[in-house]
């Protein structure tokens, strides 16, 4: 191979194949000089390395003719290694490209890897080891790929039901799913899977971290991986684990044709994407990318001591993304993923840390700001995880216009008001209606709160109706780690039961959490098993178990009509837009007829008073929800009356009045398997329902 090295141009940064070469462009302001390696893509033997021969406004640039697409790369850069004041330049350590779009392998953590002499753990000392061997390496991929053109289904935010899933977890042991695509974004794009989302109304999958991400040292050095993915540390690159271990740009395709066949079912694809942090971890972590090219600029310091992480994120460090050149990267990166490959939104975890200034979290600040003004990223759905462990981190309901946000009152006050816990049921009543004590300001809509149950975090569905506490013991950290304030109970005995009333009373829990999910206002998110009773074995962090504590167990079995409910519910939702306003419910009186568009109903048919919702025994009440009574509010005529039973023992409640000719039709029982009720027979006004201990009941109001 013949190759040689002009000055080139300084974008766009990354890698860029022109048809006759390759302009090489990465930015950093602190280093001395930046060498591109060039490997044998066999062997990974490194045969050409070249300095980059210009800079301009810190970027390191150069254009190495006689190289193509699929060329293997790394770059080494030079420059202070000075942890005391921030700078951590080690041209023994290969670094990857920020901007690559495909790596050779999987990352994982090894000592070769550190900046620092591992045997003395002082990361002042200076390690002159090379780590290229064990660094996966970037591949020059089409710099013309075409814009994904697939058809995108658009879904209105008040029609959006959100399915958090597992690239591997969520088919690893799919039935009837070819053997060959389980694990893979191959999985996720089959037919069989798309069928099952289909079958239960999904209209939004959110899959768990899939740009590239490190397995820890501390995980591996036990035996165990980073099965979540919240490790990242490439943020254009597919993670090759999904795709056999591929080390070729083909990869691409396979994420791209996951999204067009979900597309083509009306589903759209959302990423959980990690910009908080990187899996370099604290001082002591590995050199693999941002930490070698600029520690200064792409990371938060310790202003008082820059060889200190700020760690707001409780994972050793905290990316910079106020910094200019990092928020380019993340916006950079953003687009990709929307252009390239297509998807409709992404779920920020941790966002808080992505919206601090020096002066703490602003909604207004750089990074946010610039998202929310992007001409296409404003486009697409946008949800932020609104806390982090920094000071003032917990900011739900404080995003800006644009942004929905995870709402974890609603899913902690729907644990405890079921579990029969006291004074529960007047925070209930917000949740309800799409929480607006948090969210209703600046014309934001209920669909702002994405209302869970459960998620990724925590106890499955199952889980958390089968055990008190947590058992985490495969973790190998001694059960310390994961919540323990879980919400839970397992009604008679820990973990699995042969008790028909132990199994029953489970049961029916799920079905009246699912319920009240899928019923609120707001936009729902379900937990991928779910639906099928899937149990973790009590396991509520299983963020290192790749294996079936952490897969979804499709054959469990032990409720095989929860499907059906959750399906059931759906279409329940969908077909009654008085589930799904656009407008927030505050009581008032609507133009059309003066009744209010929500009343609070006690057992007794009166309207709840404020000795009701205080009493210690406000564990059963009754709500009326109409059409708002806001202007421009998207009516449909619809009535329903939802009868909320937690207490253990049978309540009568007193149906509300209705219009003129009308009835009250029940159209949801928990107490039944599938939902369905036992009688559709209509109930007049004022008539009596026994509704059984721990039930959700739904009745719509009907012509009579």
């Amino acid at each position: 191979m013949t190759v040689s090295i002009r000055s080139g141009r300084p974008y766009p940064l990354g890698a860029q194949f022109d048809g006759d070469g390759v302009n090489f462009a990465i930015f950093s302001a602190n280093a001395t000089r930046v060498d591109v390696c060039l490997f044998e893509p066999l062997t990974g033997f490194e045969h050409i390395r070249l300095t980059l021969p210009e800079c301009t406004d810190e970027v390191f640039h150069g254009y190495v003719s006689g190289i193509g697409i699929g060329t293997a790369y790394g770059f080494r850069v030079h420059g202070p290694y000075d942890p005391e004041h921030g700078h951590r330049f080690n041209p023994h350590k290969l670094v990857i490209d920020p901007y690559a779009k495909v790596l050779t392998g999987r990352l994982r953590a090894n000592d070769l890897m550190a900046g620092y002499q591992p045997v003395t753990l002082d990361d002042a000392s200076f390690d002159t080891r090379d780590s290229a061997r064990v660094v996966p390496k970037a591949l020059v991929t089409d710099s013309k790929v075409p814009p994904c053109v697939s058809f995108r289904p658009a879904r209105p935010w008040r029609d959006t039901i959100i399915y958090e899933a597992h690239v591997r977890g969520l088919t690893m042991q799919m039935p009837r799913l070819p053997r060959a695509k389980a694990g893979t974004y191959e999985g996720i794009g089959a037919p069989e899977t798309i069928e099952h989302l289909v079958k239960l109304g999904i209209t939004a999958i959110e899959l768990m971290p899939i740009q590239a991400f490190l397995d820890d040292g501390f995980l591996t050095r036990k035996g165990l991986v980073n099965y979540w993915g919240y490790s990242p540390l490439c943020y254009f690159a597919p993670e090759p684990r999904y795709d056999h271990g591929a080390r070729d740009v083909s990869v691409v395709d396979r994420v791209r044709d996951m999204v067009r066949a979900l597309h083509e079912a009306g589903i759209e694809v959302l990423l959980d994407v990690v910009y908080n942090h990187t899996g370099e971890v604290d001082q002591f972590g590995p050199t693999l990318s941002f930490r070698g090219i600029d520690n200064a600029s792409y990371y938060r310091l310790n202003p008082d001591r820059p060889r200190w992480y700020i760690n707001d994120t409780g994972t050793g460090n905290t990316l910079n993304a106020g910094h200019p050149r990092v928020t380019q990267m993340i916006l950079d990166s953003l687009r990709y993923w929307v252009e390239a490959i297509g998807v409709d939104g992404f779920r920020f975890d941790l966002a808080t840390s992505v919206g601090r200034e020096p002066h703490g979290f602003d909604p207004e600040g750089r990074f946010l700001t610039a998202l929310r003004q992007d001409p296409l990223l404003s486009t697409v759905k946008l949800i932020a995880e609104p806390w982090d462990i920094g000071p003032g981190g917990y900011q739900l309901g404080n995003f800006p216009p644009g942004f929905s946000e995870w709402n974890d009152r609603f899913r902690d006050t729907v644990r405890a008001f079921w579990r029969g816990d006291e004074q529960v049921a007047p925070e209930l009543a917000a949740r309800l209606l799409g929480s607006p004590d948090r969210f209703d300001r600046s014309n934001r809509r209920p669909s702002a709160s994405i209302n869970f149950v459960t998620a990724h975090d925590g106890f499955t569905l199952k889980d958390l109706v089968s055990y008190a506490a947590k058992h985490n013991e495969a973790n190998l950290e001694d059960n310390r780690d994961g919540h323990s304030d879980n919400h839970s109970a397992n009604y008679g005995a820990e973990g699995a039961s042969t008790d028909p009333a132990v199994i029953a009373t489970r049961k029916r829990q799920m079905r009246n959490m699912l319920a009240t999910l899928l019923l609120a206002q707001g936009t729902p998110m379900l937990l991928a098993g779910d639906e099928l009773a899937n149990s973790q074995s009590g396991n509520n962090n299983a963020y290192c178990q790749d294996n079936p504590v952490g897969w979804v167990g499709w054959n469990q079995g032990d409720d095989a009509e929860l499907a059906d409910f959750v399906a059931y519910v759906v279409r329940l939702r969908q077909s009654h837009p008085v589930f799904r306003q656009t407008r927030f419910l505050h009581g008032r009186p609507r133009p059309q007829d003066k009744l209010s568009d929500v009343e609070w109903i006690a057992v007794s048919g009166r309207p709840m008073t404020g000795s009701d919702w205080n009493s210690h025994e406000c564990k059963a009440f009754g709500v009326l929800l109409r059409d708002s009574a806001l202007p421009h509010a998207e009516a449909d005529g619809d009535a329903v009356y939802l009868m909320l039973n937690a207490h253990r023992a049978n309540r009568r409640f007193h149906l509300p009045p209705t219009r003129e000719g009308h009835s009250w039709k029940p159209i949801l029982s928990s107490d039944m398997p599938t939902g369905r009720p036992a009688a559709a027979t209509p109930r007049r006004a004022w008539q009596a329902v026994e509704v059984p201990g721990r039930t959700f009941l739904a009745f719509v109001e009907v012509r009579a």
